[in-house]
């Protein structure tokens, strides 16, 4: 049972978390290693995937990094965080979509002429507007939010918000485990590499991409799926 200088303590420190403002971190996070991907100013580490430039695809607005929505299909308007590779890791992002959106957050891509985007090689966490999707086709259940893309599905029941609104995502990956997180709900665990897994990457949509998966570090990216997206307090620290 919890004392109430407990209680207290613990509400404190929940208030000074609320107070912390977008795309900072508190001292508390620092001291546990946490980095900053993102200072809410400007794009510093972000360039375009397979490039050494910004895309004009993306802006900064409002203390947001904005996926204009420029991109004509699945690739040529991702961004990735070039100047670090990161392998075990904790991730967290606040994101949100617009009407019929579609986006994803990447980990562990790998870049070089014979990837056209980084699904070609990097673990997908799926953000998509599940209830307003447009088409063309049904929204499979392993192509919805919260989903380890093609791979592992979210279940029915996740604290998704409405379209507009912002989300949190968190991404906790190790050689033992990988969850993802969705608002605070557990919406995926697996084991990376195990029996299970090889069997999922080995039929269905990733057969004909032959290094899906296969990196065990490489960069964190953002899609851009032709629509607009918004992302702010991207944050990691490595595990």
């Amino acid at each position: 049972m919890k004392t109430f200088s407990t209680i207290i303590a613990l509400a404190f420190s929940f208030t000074t978390m609320a107070q912390t403002a977008d795309n900072t971190l508190s001292k508390a996070e620092k001291k546990a290693g946490w980095k900053l991907l993102f200072d809410g100013k400007t794009s510093n580490g972000w360039r375009g995937f397979n490039k050494t430039v910004f895309p004009t695809g993306w802006v900064i607005e409002n203390g947001t990094l904005k996926g204009l929505g420029t991109a004509h299909g699945d690739t040529g308007g991702d961004i990735v965080f070039g100047d670090e590779k990161f392998e075990d890791f904790e991730l967290t992002i606040d994101w949100k979509i617009s009407p019929g959106g579609n986006s994803g957050i990447f980990y562990h891509a790998a870049e070089g002429p014979q990837y056209k985007a980084p699904y070609a090689t990097a673990p997908e966490y799926q953000l998509i507007d599940d209830n307003n999707w447009p088409g063309p086709g049904k929204l499979e259940d392993w192509q919805k939010t919260a989903c380890d893309y093609a791979m592992y599905v979210a279940p029915e029941n996740k604290k998704l918000k409405p379209t507009g609104e912002w989300n949190t995502t968190r991404i906790v990956f190790t050689k033992a485990k990988v969850e993802y997180y969705l608002n605070g709900q557990l919406t995926v665990s697996f084991v990376p590499w195990s029996e299970d897994w090889t069997k999922r990457r080995n039929s269905g949509k990733w057969e004909s991409f032959p290094d899906y998966g296969k990196f065990k570090t490489g960069l964190i990216a953002l899609q851009d799926h032709g629509s607009p997206t918004w992302f702010k307090n991207i944050k990691i620290r490595k595990l």
